[in-house]
């Protein structure tokens, strides 16, 4: 159902999600008696059967990954502890030893769905008309734990669409840091968080102006030992300070890697169900440079906590805390440039409504307010913003969905005034894009969503997810959705 006398075509092109792509991961196992009993038994073995062992893993895995034995041997390094002795072993037994520990992850086999698009910096060695962009896409598999992954593809003078075929290979960083932290920063993110207590003032009065992650969890360590500070809320907040600062941290790829090969996947105990829906966006910075900005969700099981990604070459990612009281709730969306000197940012902290906030500082919010309701039947449960704004001649066009009965999601659009965002001038009274019978089944039924949609000569291009499993693009022609926009 596509309503409003406007012209959307979907493509019928679809990115589905695919079980073959896996990656390894620490095969985490407790309690510590069963690592010791398992090593027992991996030591029993002659060496003879140590390298058949691992001969036969080598063959059935090494072609699915890039550097598996290295893998095996950082297993090894971070197990080794639980070892009874000091024997030296070969290096077959230490590569069996980091197979035993390691496990491979499905990293879409559940869902690939909620897009982002936004052009790539990159337009060289292209036909005439075309464009070259980047899409993240949320990857999900076993446990329902969200990651982030990318695909590229082009769009040509008529806008048809093309996806590049991912590599086989996925994998995520073996280059994860954290960064050089400032007190003071760290401080007011600390008080925003309602941690800032005696305790944590004495952690902080410890720490010099500029610190590392080694030299707060020493003092952490240190302190939380002290049988003058073992009560449970010091151990509380103890936690509070190091999921904080894990929280912020950087992430290197290398050049060699492809695009689709490179997996933002949970690293921080606030990721550790999943990483959700990223919306990003080509920020204009002052000086004229780009830089690459995505919001978005991390979720521990419990709360969900915005973040704020960042790159310039999709090399290197900066990922960092999103602060403030106004800090809440998911689906905030960056505008792609400063407006009157400040950051601008919509947002749903109350589930319904969606708000602008404005702020002189990129990671703290404080202020919020309402500019749009729920006005009409398809939206009765719920607004919500579908990417960042896109800034038109008219003024800045935003992607929206909405919830009506049935939890049925669709997609619609409304116009903010440039100059002064605050101000709606105009809002499709009906859905731009509802799911048909082919879209409606999946694992969330009855729901289209995007986070972020692009536009292309006379075309808005629109990826969206179909019931939280797979993804379609749609074309819409943005004459007619500002004339329509503008008639309401």
């Amino acid at each position: 159902m596509d309503s409003q006398n406007l012209e959307l075509i979907r493509t019928g092109v679809e990115l589905t999600p695919d079980y073959r792509r896996v990656l390894y991961r620490p095969l985490n196992i407790e309690p510590e008696e069963r690592i010791i009993k398992i090593l027992g038994r991996i030591q029993t073995l002659s060496e003879i059967e140590v390298t058949n062992e691992i001969n036969a893993l080598l063959t059935a895995f090494e072609e699915r990954h890039k550097r598996l034995k290295k893998f095996f041997l950082q297993r090894y390094q971070q197990i080794k502890k639980y070892l009874l002795t000091d024997h030296i072993l070969s290096e077959e037994r230490k590569l069996l030893i980091g197979a035993y520990f390691t496990q491979e992850y499905s990293l879409e086999s559940a869902a690939l769905f909620n897009p982002s698009i936004i052009w790539d910096r990159d337009q060289s060695n292209l036909p005439s008309g075309s464009k070259r962009f980047i899409m993240s896409l949320r990857a999900t598999g076993e446990g329902h734990i969200s990651s982030i992954t990318f695909r590229s593809g082009m769009v040509d003078s008529d806008n048809q669409i093309t996806i590049n075929n991912p590599t086989k290979y996925v994998s995520t960083s073996e280059n994860i840091s954290n960064p050089i932290y400032e007190k003071k920063t760290f401080e007011r993110k600390l008080s925003e968080l309602e941690l800032l207590t005696d305790f944590s003032n004495t952690i902080l009065s410890l720490l010099d102006s500029h610190f590392t992650i080694e030299e707060l969890k020493s003092i952490l360590d240190k302190y939380t030992k002290n049988i003058k500070t073992k009560s449970a809320e010091n151990k509380l907040i103890a936690n509070g300070i190091l999921s904080l600062a894990l929280s912020n941290y950087e992430i290197q790829y290398e050049s060699e890697q492809r695009l689709s090969e490179r997996i933002i996947f949970p690293h921080s105990p606030s990721e550790s169900n999943g990483i959700e829906d990223a919306r990003f966006v080509d920020f204009i910075e002052e000086d004229g440079n780009h830089i690459y900005y995505a919001t978005y969700t991390a979720y521990d099981g419990k709360i969900t906590f915005p973040q704020l990604l960042e790159t310039r070459d999709f090399l290197h990612f900066k990922i960092s805390t999103l602060n403030g009281p106004e800090v809440k709730n998911k689906g905030m969306a960056l505008f792609p440039r400063k407006i009157n000197n400040l950051y601008a940012m919509l947002s749903r902290q109350d589930n319904e409504n969606i708000f602008l906030m404005y702020s002189e500082d990129l990671h703290f919010w404080y202020n919020k307010e309402l500019i749009l309701k729920p006005t009409y039947p398809w939206e009765f449960i719920q607004l919500g913003n579908c990417g960042s704004p896109i800034e038109i001649e008219e003024g800045w066009l935003v992607i929206s969905h909405g919830v009506g009965p049935m939890r049925k999601y669709s997609i619609g659009a409304f116009l903010l005034e440039k100059l002064d965002p605050r101000i709606v001038i105009g809002r499709l009274l009906e859905p731009l894009l509802v799911p048909n019978e082919k879209e409606r089944e999946g694992y969330v039924p009855n729901v289209v969503y995007s986070c972020g949609s692009a536009i292309n000569g006379d075309d808005l291009l629109l990826p969206y997810a179909m019931s939280d499993r797979s993804v379609g693009f749609a074309k819409i022609n943005l004459k007619q959705l500002v004339s329509k926009l503008n008639s309401n």
